[in-house]
């Protein structure tokens, strides 16, 4: 059985053969992933000011971050820092079929891997950046006809991008939108559900209409919406943190709802320890409890969490050992 079919039946929950893998550094991966190329209209610009990198994005921010600190930064100004620059503003061309062309070849050459196209968000993802956190969570309640249209423009964008990566041979689209904090959602449940489930439903029915699968990644406590998560269309969770649930009550919780869980063994409260006994055990626990729908992967700032790497290989190994055996227990 290829690593493809092994990932699509994880997806599925169609009684996989072994738990998939997705691990960097020459380690067993399932999974072929490719992004879109850059703009040939665009261009960053970078610069550092005293302890400080700031830096700009596509979409028109400008973020900053510590140059002594992990990957990624704050958004230090949005692009749409004012609402009346909304009716002249101008989305990314991340819908131009050339920037496509070797995320096409590159599946293309991928026959047994899964091929995961990135997206670059969902509409919360990327509007709570255009406008900052702070504001757009206001602008949620008190500018709802310009978030409604800010939505409605970034929704149709990202149903031709997952479009695009269908055409160039994705079986599945990624994207990453944090909505939690250490013990509930960023916004009441019932907001979630009267203006962004509606979008996730769009989006999903747009990747089915073309054949493609949709993964998500979220930090945080989302218990709250996990249920409408599935119900949108979305088929598997990528968590870092799945001990905030409780892993016995997360994978009950997974299995009713049919979603596979993609995660590391969790990063805030097992690996970072540095307790190999612990970590061992954690992987252990995560294949017993998850197997039927689970897929292993590592973290990819493992500076940024203040893990060494030999304390992720120690959780690579054990989820070796159930990927290269026959039956999973």
């Amino acid at each position: 059985m290829t690593p493809r079919e092994i990932i699509r039946r994880n997806l599925e929950r169609d009684n996989p053969p072994r738990i998939g893998m997705d691990f960097d550094g020459g380690r067993m991966n399932d999974f072929c992933f490719a992004g879109f190329s850059p703009s040939e209209t665009w261009q960053q610009k970078r610069w550092v000011e005293g302890e400080v990198e700031y830096f700009t994005d596509e979409w028109g921010n400008i973020w900053y971050r510590s140059v002594y600190g992990g990957r990624s930064g704050e958004v230090f100004q949005p692009a749409l820092d004012d609402w009346a620059k909304l009716k002249d503003y101008q989305l990314p061309d991340m819908d131009n079929a050339k920037r496509y062309e070797g995320v096409r070849q590159r599946f293309a050459q991928e026959t047994e891997r899964y091929r995961v196209g990135f997206l670059p968000g969902f509409p919360f993802a990327i509007c709570r950046y255009l406008r900052k956190m702070e504001n757009y969570f206001a602008d949620l309640v008190l500018e709802r006809d310009h978030i409604d249209e800010l939505h409605e423009r970034v929704t149709a964008l990202l149903e031709r991008i997952i479009a695009l990566y269908a055409e160039a041979g994705a079986d599945a689209v990624m994207f990453c939108e944090d909505w939690g904090v250490q013990d509930r959602l960023l916004i009441h449940p019932s907001m979630w559900n009267e203006i962004f489930k509606p979008l996730f439903v769009r989006l999903c029915r747009t990747a089915r209409a073309h054949g493609v699968k949709v993964i998500m990644h979220s930090c945080g406590y989302v218990w709250d919406i996990l249920e409408g998560v599935a119900e949108a269309g979305i088929c598997c969770v990528q968590f870092d943190q799945p001990a905030l649930y409780g892993l016995e009550r997360l994978a009950a919780k997974l299995r009713e709802l049919n979603l596979c869980l993609y995660s590391p063994v969790d990063i805030q409260r097992v690996l970072p320890t540095g307790n190999r006994q612990m970590i061992e055990r954690e992987a252990h626990r995560m294949v017993e409890l998850f197997q039927g729908g689970f897929i292993a992967k590592n973290y990819p700032d493992l500076r940024g969490i203040g893990v060494k790497p030999e304390w992720d290989d120690w959780a690579y190994q054990v989820f070796l050992k159930y990927a290269c055996t026959d039956s999973m227990l």
